[in-house]
This record gives C-alpha cells, structure tokens and sequence, in this order.
C-alpha cells in the first residue's frame, strides 16, 4: 500500500492544519459515512503521531501516513490525494494495488 500526495494537497493539509515541519497527518479507518472501498465506513484524519506505520509519504516536511491496524480499509488500494481547486479541498482516489 503506497500514499502518493500532491504538492498542493500536501500544502493545504500544512495550513488548514497549523502544520510546522516535522509535523504528522494520520489517514484511518472511520465508522460512519461511505467509501468507493468499504461500506459503512470513511477516512478520517487526525495530527497524532504515529504508533505503528502502515504506510507514509513525506512532503512539504510532513509526514502523511497510515497505522498498520488501519490498512485493512484500503482493500488492498493505494492512496491517491490531490487538491480540487474548485473545491478548496483534497479528494481521495483508491487506486487497486498492481
């Protein structure tokens, strides 16, 4: 499982957050909402540090990463984050592991 983060998103994740370098974004496993790879369930985000990495990218000084306990969410899909201009925001793209 790989996170590929664009440089925009990256930057966004730093300012919406009040990220400094050496800063940390966790991807995880959420109950509630939906999901093109689990139903019944969402991706949240939190700035806790890491226990057990699953997965990371770093970019823009920040560390962008999953826990080992919530890979089972991805089914086997890389993480894709990009930034959508007309939305002010990163969207998600689960792309099937090759």
């Amino acid at each position: 499982m790989n996170i590929q983060i664009t440089s925009d998103a990256a930057a966004w994740y730093k300012e919406e957050l009040s990220l400094t370098d050496g800063g940390f974004v966790r991807f995880y496993a959420r109950y509630g909402g939906c999901s093109t790879v689990q139903s019944g369930f969402s991706l949240g985000i939190s700035t806790e540090q890491p226990e057990d990495i699953g997965a990371k990218s770093i970019l823009a000084g920040i560390t962008f990463y999953i826990e080992e306990r919530d890979l089972w969410y991805f089914d086997n899909h890389d993480l894709l984050i990009e930034y959508h201009a007309d939305y002010d925001e990163p969207v998600f793209h689960y792309q099937k592991e090759e």
